[in-house]
């Protein structure tokens, strides 16, 4: 059939032609001049395949353990905002869809459904995206109702003490819609003339004192584990002393010490400090920084089977996909979830034949050649 969809990118077509502008705008967008967006895309395509061949690949095995939770391929459903903007059903539909590819979803803080419709709408294993608002009650009433509700980690994003500049959101004056989570607690309304609706609320509620400290404070309020994402650099990873050049001191760096129980390269899908690295580019470093003693997932930029074995080849345990979730979304609801989630699985399935690695094990460090070995070989 001519109208078939035989890549993931296609889904961006589809999604773009279904979505109003403002919506697609927002899913779409990035900060400012959007190089990192573009960059977390590009990088990966700048990592060369290195296979090994007559290797017995009759069986494949993609299957593997997240925090005690097996999932069926190494990719999993990051948390995205507002999926009503999308598709009527919104979360409920990429839920069912995450049970059905037997895979893990992240329930995004400012989803369209609450905590609680979500849970009911199938049974799967299921985290919990936390934001820090000023109001600190708020976080421990969503805490505590995730917690309440069957989702087994909270996933505590780091990286948005004020919202991007988000451009498209500012000439597009995005409107926020009511969050289901916030029902009774908080009006998303918000009154203003000029820009995005999204920043000037988001920059009225987000606590931007949050810092290492208060992880004691959030492990307090639960009992789940906590993944950290929002990291970029080995500092944030784990206690380093490094010289401050003149300063003359000694930064002790901390997801490690404060007891992280994962960790999740991400620079929020180039929506919040553009000209940060891409993720694939600082996953090696920070890998090696936390010395495999958490798990450590990417997120950002992936599109293809190919993009998850490179992750995995530099040390990831598994990648999340945002944006071709909520194209799939948005062109054909449930069954697009899936079929994204489907492609990328059996595009990594494939990877892993024609590179000649049978299980996740065999991937390995020698199966891919980055820039930076280029420029090792040179020296």
């Amino acid at each position: 059939m001519a109208d078939e969809i035989v890549s993931v990118n296609e889904f961006q077509v589809l999604a773009r032609q279904a979505l109003p502008k403002m919506y697609y705008d927002f899913y779409a967008g990035g900060a400012e001049d959007e190089h990192t967006l573009k960059k977390n895309v590009q990088e990966f395509q700048r990592i060369i395949l290195q296979p090994r061949v007559l290797v017995d690949v009759s069986n494949i095995a993609m299957s593997t353990n997240i925090l005690g939770y097996t999932i069926s391929a190494p990719i999993m459903i990051a948390p995205t905002a507002m999926h009503k903007l999308a598709h009527p059903e919104g979360e409920l539909a990429t839920a069912r869809a995450a049970a059905a590819c037997n895979t893990i979803m992240i329930l995004s803080f400012s989803a369209s459904c609450s905590v609680e419709e979500v849970a009911a709408s199938c049974n799967a294993v299921r985290f919990f995206q936390l934001y820090v608002y000023k109001r600190r009650d708020i976080a421990v009433n969503l805490v505590q109702r995730a917690e309440k509700s069957g989702y087994k980690a909270i996933v505590l994003t780091s990286d948005t003490p004020r919202l991007g500049r988000r451009e498209a959101d500012i000439k597009n004056k995005m409107i926020v819609p009511q969050l289901k989570n916030l029902e009774g607690l908080m009006s998303t309304e918000v009154v203003s003339d000029k820009g995005s609706n999204l920043e000037v609320y988001a920059n009225e509620t987000f606590d931007p004192s949050l810092c290492w400290k208060d992880i004691a404070w959030l492990k307090s309020i639960t009992n789940l584990p906590i993944l950290i994402k929002g990291i970029l650099t080995r500092e944030d990873v784990i206690a380093q002393p490094y010289p401050l050049h003149t300063r003359g001191y000694f930064a002790a760096t901390k997801a490690m010490e404060v007891g992280a129980a994962g960790i999740i390269v991400s620079n929020h899908g180039g929506r919040q400090l553009d000209y940060t690295p891409a993720t694939i580019s600082v996953l090696e470093e920070v890998v090696q920084a936390v010395g495999r003693k958490v798990p450590v997932l990417l997120d950002g930029g992936v599109r293809r089977g190919t993009d998850v074995f490179k992750a995995l080849a530099l040390g990831a345990q598994a990648v999340l996909v945002g944006r071709p979730v909520i194209y799939g979304l948005a062109a054909k609801g449930e069954a697009g979830v899936r079929k994204v989630m489907h492609m990328l699985k059996d595009e990594l399935e494939l990877t892993m034949a024609l590179a000649g690695c049978p299980t996740l094990k065999d991937i390995s460090r020698s199966h891919v050649r980055t820039d930076r070995d280029r420029l090792q070989s040179l020296l």
